[in-house]
């Protein structure tokens, strides 16, 4: 049973490092993936948070020159302060509209069929956008100004529905707002720190009394597989980025969601 619960960790850690920073959704992944796999390890929001944070280190070590050349530049440089705003501003929406309706979006939102149903409707609303081809105003994420971070925040508010993908979402509406393919990426890898930062620490306190010494070695599977898959989906992304647009991830999201439905309806 241990083994089968550390392997469960490792498969979900994967899962969450190869969904989180892209736009197909991590929540609705591990929800799906959790469902299959009869996961019964650690409680689950613990569990999910560990691993959670396992990629947000991931992009922290991976933009760490840049974080830091904009935190050392803030007493001097106007554009600096104006991109820490930005991610401030960005921030915002997710942090109010996730105080007042955390506990039912957690309580009512995280189901399967929820996350099918959002999974394809997100996946029309790519190819849609894709089809679209936004101007391009924006070409480095450290540029985007303060009201078009805003705007971005508040398509990223809509990520707190499981299925929707707060990648998808933070990505696909810079994309919208005029923010280049790359650029639009790395706000969302950016804007995901304090983001999901702030989702762990209020999640890990609501739920500390869950914690056991007995799962930390789960937990800490679950952690690093996330931080590694993590670390080489986002390089990966990138560079894909400089040749594709994200039609493929609206197919996948698609099948996916379609697949996952019938599965549902046969499982009774």
């Amino acid at each position: 049973m241990a083994d089968s619960t550390l392997i469960h960790a490792l498969v979900l850690g994967v899962v969450e490092g190869l969904t989180e920073f892209l736009p197909i959704s991590s929540t609705g992944h591990l929800i799906l993936a959790g469902w299959l796999l009869g996961f019964s390890g650690p409680p689950g929001k613990v569990f999910e948070v560990a691993i959670q944070l396992g990629a947000i280190v991931a992009v922290c070590i991976l933009y760490f020159r840049r974080l830091w050349r904009v935190a050392a530049a803030l007493p001097t440089s106007a554009a600096a302060r104006r991109f820490v705003l930005a991610l401030f501003l960005g921030f915002l929406p997710a942090m109010v509209l996730g105080a007042l309706f955390h506990s039912f979006i957690k309580g009512v939102l995280f189901s399967p069929w929820v996350v099918v149903t959002t999974l394809v409707l997100g996946g029309i609303a790519i190819l849609l956008i894709e089809r679209r081809r936004p101007t391009v105003r924006i070409e480095r994420a450290e540029d985007t100004p303060p009201t078009t971070a805003l705007a971005v925040g508040f398509c990223q508010a809509l990520a707190m529905v499981p299925g929707v993908s707060r990648s998808g979402a933070t990505i696909l509406g810079g994309v919208l707002l005029g923010l280049e393919r790359r650029a639009a990426a790395e706000f969302s890898f950016f804007l995901a720190i304090p983001t999901m930062l702030a989702a762990t620490v209020y999640d890990l306190y609501k739920n500390r009394a869950l914690l056991a010494g007995d799962d930390l070695l789960t937990i800490a599977v679950g952690f690093l597989a996330a931080l590694v898959t993590a670390m080489l989906v986002v390089e990966g992304l990138l560079r894909w980025l400089q040749r594709h647009t994200f039609e493929v991830f609206g197919w996948y999201r698609i099948v996916v969601g379609l697949v996952m439905a019938g599965v549902l309806a046969l499982s009774g």
